[in-house]
């Protein structure tokens, strides 16, 4: 990891935009003489003050509004840093930009400041990583799970993991380099053996329970499908409480993906309106072919499927899941998979009353017209969604943390299996384990993952 920048740099902490209140940080060595500069005195440390900012050239005054000044290590960046907290103004922006930039400042990239704090040790990287979640957050569940992360929660599991793997590697190197007389592969396995296996134990289900954690950040995509005409756009203009989607009784009014985004318990959904699927053969029109080709395609990544069904036909449930419906295709129903909704639409004009949990469907009948049943389908769409409650304790969150885990337990197998008859490559697998879970902090190797981290930030974080 390269050491600090000794460059100055700044950039609007707060929202961007026309605002009452912005804030702007510097951060960096010369930063308090910057700072001091543009309101003419010498400020004091952390002392809040309501002051006048001029440039230092032409003293032409640029805004007046509150200047307060940190000292490293005892920053956000561990760097010598300045606030300044004027209006939200463009023409106040822009003259501040300009006098920081003749003063020798230059603009932030994203995320540099917070990848000053993770250099200056004021942070690690899972704690990043949740600095970014929790400024994306759109759902309390994200907010609480970001914050969680952000207190040390899953930094301090790593770091534990790591410091187990490290405790056995002192044993097992030593029964290697000065072995006692007798059966040195037996000793060590004898040693070290246990404390790998339960380790190893112990990174498998905290893998396995952290899948939902992962569904809590990053949201589910659900594809409404369907015929023409089974009433998809009247649906998703039912859930989203307005008209997102053109509803028209003319087939095949949709033809590109409409989208809508709904919180379901905690979980952000993106809700998708495709194009009405029928057989290939029924259309000759190249808009609507690539219409279906995109609805299918959306429906093939979602998460999970809304199948939207014209009701008011009187089809069979066994007529439609044979294939046999004349307006729901074979192909239509091959993108169902079990778990998936079944909506027997139009429920006002067929009087249905389907609500049940099948082997392979949840089925309901709503009215997507009058509102009938789209309550309790909710309901369930959101226990389908957000599933069983977990603790609420850390979690693997993204994918990098995934593999390292997933590395941590493919190293601690090997190592397993190795301990008895080559115990020096054992002890080379636990170092790896070691390696991996080291990865999750920032503790070791992770330059090459920073560039896509901060990436994500926004300028001014």
């Amino acid at each position: 990891m390269t050491g600090p920048s000794t460059d100055t740099i700044f950039a609007r902490a707060s929202g961007a935009g026309k605002a009452g209140v912005a804030v702007f940080r510097l951060s960096g060595p010369e930063s308090h003489r910057i700072a001091n500069a543009l309101v003419g005195k010498r400020i004091k440390i952390r002392d809040l003050k309501l002051v006048t900012l001029s440039d230092p050239e032409s003293r032409e005054v640029i805004d007046r509004g509150l200047a307060i000044l940190f000292e490293g290590p005892a920053s956000y960046t561990g760097e010598d840093v300045a606030e300044f907290h004027l209006h939200g103004a463009k023409a106040v922006e822009a003259s501040l930009y300009e006098s920081l930039l003749r003063a020798g400042a230059r603009p932030a990239d994203a995320g540099e400041f917070t990848l000053r704090a993770l250099k200056h040790g004021k942070l690690d990287l899972a704690q990043a990583e949740a600095l970014a979640d929790l400024i994306d957050a759109e759902t309390t569940l994200q907010k609480m799970q970001a914050l969680g992360q952000l207190d040390g929660g899953l930094s301090g599991l790593a770091e534990g993991w790591r410091a187990q793997i490290l405790s056995v590697l002192a044993p097992l190197e030593a029964d290697i380099d000065f072995p006692d007389e007798g059966d040195v592969p037996a000793a060590v396995a004898a040693r070290a053996g246990p404390a790998i296996h339960q380790l190893k134990d112990e990174l498998t289900t905290f893998l396995l329970k952290s899948g939902r954690a992962r569904t809590i950040r990053e949201g589910v995509s659900i594809a409404i499908i369907g015929p023409p005409n089974a009433g998809k756009s009247s649906l998703i203009n039912a859930l989203a409480g307005s008209a997102v989607a053109i509803v028209n009784d003319m087939p095949g009014t949709t033809r590109d993906i409409v989208e809508t985004r709904l919180n379901l318990g905690g979980i952000v959904a993106t809700i998708a309106d495709t194009a009405g699927l029928r057989a290939a053969r029924e259309t000759t029109d190249v808009i609507e072919r690539e219409g279906m080709a995109r609805a299918t395609a959306r429906a093939e990544a979602a998460n999970l499927r809304i199948l939207v069904v014209d009701g008011s036909r009187n089809v069979s449930r066994e007529t439609l899941l044979a294939g046999n419906d004349p307006d729901v295709s074979r192909e239509t129903m091959a993108l169902m998979q079990p778990g998936d909704f079944l909506l027997w639409n139009k429920a006002d004009i067929a009087g249905m009353a389907v609500s049940s949990d099948t082997a392979d469907f949840h089925e309901h009948a709503v009215s997507a017209k009058t509102g009938d049943g789209i309550a309790e389908f909710v309901t369930a769409l959101t226990t389908g969604v957000a599933g069983t409650q977990d603790d609420g304790g850390p979690a693997l969150t993204r994918a990098r943390h995934q593999k390292a885990v997933e590395d941590a337990i493919e190293a601690l197998s090997r190592a397993e299996a190795r301990i008895e008859r080559a115990p020096e490559l054992a002890a080379e697998d636990a170092r790896l384990a070691a390696r991996a879970l080291g990865g999750i902090t920032g503790a070791v190797g992770v330059e090459d993952v920073l560039g896509e981290i901060f990436s994500s930030f926004c300028i001014g974080k």
